[in-house]
């Protein structure tokens, strides 16, 4: 068992580089330093369980299914949709299954039908998983057009529109009326500014 562990122990350290490895799309809305890929999983792992949730499926699975989401990044980088259109993408399948060779089998296995399942696109888990991206995509676009990047717009609308859950649809159309710091303000019980709307 303990060199089957040597493998694990490797793809720790893979995962770790997540946390540098920078969201790419975001330097084309001129975001100077935008998150990083840990960071984006780690939100797209709360949507999807809040996600889940309220569509009746399995928010621990769904959630599992978001964190593996772009486990293959280590290896093939972040690659926005314009770079995709030059080289193509990677088969996230295949990928993972070069991460995970060597592994014990019973983990290994596990990996790649989580993995698949998010690919297949075809369980509600996955299907809340997949919107849960693109709603942490919106997301971030509203808290980097709040910070003065305008451009990020584009990327606002576009997740908008990608998103197909009921639930998540109407999430984001909450999102899309509020600004980042509104639950700071209700937090605090602050009466909106002359001016500004209720939320």
């Amino acid at each position: 068992m303990s060199d089957e562990l040597t493998p694990v122990a490797r793809f720790l350290f893979e995962a770790g580089t997540l946390k540098a490895a920078r969201r790419t799309g975001w330097w084309m809305a001129g975001v100077r330093d935008p998150e990083s890929v840990a960071e984006h999983s780690w939100r797209t792992a709360l949507l999807a369980s809040v996600i889940a949730t309220l569509e009746g499926a399995d928010p621990a699975r769904a959630a599992l299914l978001a964190v593996w989401h772009d486990s293959q990044e280590p290896r093939t980088g972040d690659v926005n949709h314009l770079g995709k259109k030059y080289q193509g993408s990677a088969d996230p399948r295949a990928v993972t299954a070069d991460q995970v060779a060597g592994m014990p089998e019973a983990l290994a296995a596990v990996i790649r039908d989580v993995v698949g399942e998010y690919e297949d696109k075809e369980s509600d888990e996955a299907r809340c998983a997949r919107d849960a991206d693109k709603l942490e995509c919106l997301l971030q676009g509203i808290e980097y057009r709040a910070q003065g990047y305008a451009l990020a717009q584009r990327w606002i609308d576009n997740s908008r529109r990608r998103i197909a859950t009921p639930s998540g649809a109407a999430l984001a159309d909450r999102l899309l009326g509020m600004d980042p710091l509104d639950w700071l303000r209700a937090v605090l019980g602050e009466q909106p500014r002359p001016g500004e709307r209720p939320r």
